[in-house]
């Protein structure tokens, strides 16, 4: 059986930041901890009364904390109109969150530009046409189309469990492009999607190469010490 390591850990404290920034003792680490994955809870299955999500296409959710309030940072796709139209939501979402914790919560939103590069958002956009009895094969292929146009090095889309209403349980894959999991300059963003379908749960697993972190960087930092480097670039491949 293989032994696989999420991307994002493995990279994260290397090339990525953390997720949630901020300092506290031994005896309040915990405690601050366990409000964290509350608040991201809280956002991310909150639903209207229609049972849908009440804030859609949130990618991911970062906290900064300082003595006087919880700053909460939510990257939508939607950032727009859940900014401008839904001004109410985030009233309402910060006097439920402040409720939640007992502290003072500030929220941001930022847009993210290129959705079908998320890989979070990917998996829940298949998770929505599977929930709608979509063909899995089609929503993988169409996810890969779309993210390959906009850019992506390569692609990777795993589904697990009862695809297709199947009394088996099995595991779908699906690849395009490179995938270089272990090289760990290479920028790979990955993302995890339940779907609760009649049949069970749906696992959705999404991988994307968005290339190289170090490109398009390295030559502006040299030229600003007037140290350009005279050799080609390595590019790394798998």
């Amino acid at each position: 059986m293989g032994q696989k390591v999420n991307p994002i850990g493995y990279r994260t404290g290397v090339f990525l930041g953390w997720k949630s920034r901020w300092y506290a003792s031994k005896k309040e680490f915990g405690e601050l901890l366990v409000e964290d994955q509350k608040i991201r809870k809280f956002v991310k299955t909150r639903k209207t009364t229609a049972g849908r999500a009440m804030y859609p296409m949130i990618s991911k959710v970062e906290i900064e904390r300082t003595r006087d309030e919880v700053k909460v940072i939510l990257y939508s796709g939607r950032a727009r109109d859940l900014s401008r139209a839904s001004g109410k939501v985030l009233d309402e979402l910060q006097e439920d969150l402040q409720n939640l914790i007992g502290r003072r919560v500030a929220i941001e939103v930022q847009e993210v530009s290129k959705p079908n590069l998320v890989a979070q958002l990917i998996a829940e956009d298949i998770g929505e046409q599977l929930v709608k009895r979509a063909s899995f094969r089609r929503a993988m292929k169409r996810s890969i189309e779309q993210a390959m146009e906009a850019g992506a090095k390569g692609i990777k889309i795993q589904l697990s469990g009862r695809l297709g209403g199947a009394e088996m349980s099995r595991c779908e894959k699906a690849i395009e492009g490179s995938i270089p999991l272990s090289t760990l300059r290479a920028n790979i963003d990955y993302g995890f999607h339940e779907a609760k379908i009649a049949q069970g749960h749906i696992g959705i697993q999404v991988w994307i190469n968005l290339g190289a972190y170090s490109e398009g960087k390295i030559d502006g930092v040299d030229a600003e010490t007037n140290k350009t480097q005279k050799g080609p670039k390595r590019t790394y491949k798998r």
